[in-house]
């Protein structure tokens, strides 16, 4: 089994990005967010004009990113899926920032996939490892090309526990969803069967109820991912 775990208003409290936008840019980032929820632009070209608008020095940026607020319940249902399944942090926000937030909470060491942050002498700028070509959600991380790759190694069910748009893809290619936020709202649009949620509590009671081992899947949404 494989649980991809957005960071962004799902570990994190708060969306960290909009959360440096709010502290550290002028007010006009909130016209880009607006054209690409708009669908105007896609979500690389908002992240990267977005970020390019930060205006603080990195000292003041590595006190933000260590501020950042995890969700307390994270660690227990942690611990308890990590005895069964393949567990990775899937973000379409900034690599930095996720890695920096969750060793000052001294969260366990899980795989981070993000798009990659530079501090520059003018300021910031963003870049895109994880991005794939004709990536149906136009992310700078295809949350749909990690799990297929992720996945492949077993063929195990694909578990996606997010809250927003760039969710959105994997939720209708994922086995099961866990949804709150924006995504409750897409999944039930597009009649993806979803578990409501707020906090990994909730997660983790849902997931003690299932059998102790999940039966092996026929890699068949496996397969779609980047379809």
């Amino acid at each position: 089994m494989l649980f991809i775990i957005d960071f962004d208003g799902t570990l994190s409290v708060k969306d960290t990005i909009d959360d440096m936008l709010e502290h550290f840019a002028d007010p006009s980032w909130e016209d880009i967010e607006q054209s690409w929820l708009n669908g105007e632009i896609n979500a690389v070209e908002c992240m990267t004009q977005q970020v390019r608008m930060v205006k603080a020095d990195n000292i003041t940026l590595e006190g933000f990113f260590r501020g950042i607020q995890l969700d307390a319940t994270f660690v227990p249902f942690y611990k308890h899926i990590s005895q069964f399944s393949k567990v990775a942090i899937v973000s379409d926000g900034l690599d930095h920032a996720v890695k920096v937030a969750m060793r000052n909470a001294a969260m366990p060491d899980i795989p981070v996939y993000a798009n990659h942050l530079h501090f520059t002498p003018s300021g910031l700028d963003i870049s895109f490892p994880n991005k794939v070509e004709g990536c149906a959600g136009g992310n700078g991380t295809c949350k749909c090309a990690i799990a297929q790759n992720l996945a492949l190694d077993s063929s195990s069910p694909v578990v996606l526990i997010g809250d927003g748009k760039s969710d959105a893809c994997l939720a209708g290619r994922a086995d099961i969803v866990f949804a709150k936020g924006s995504l409750i709202k897409h999944c039930e649009k597009n009649n993806i069967q979803h578990h409501k949620f707020q906090t990994f509590a909730d997660v983790l009671a849902k997931v003690k109820t299932w059998p102790q081992q999940l039966p092996e899947q026929a890699p068949q949404k496996v397969a779609s991912l980047r379809a």
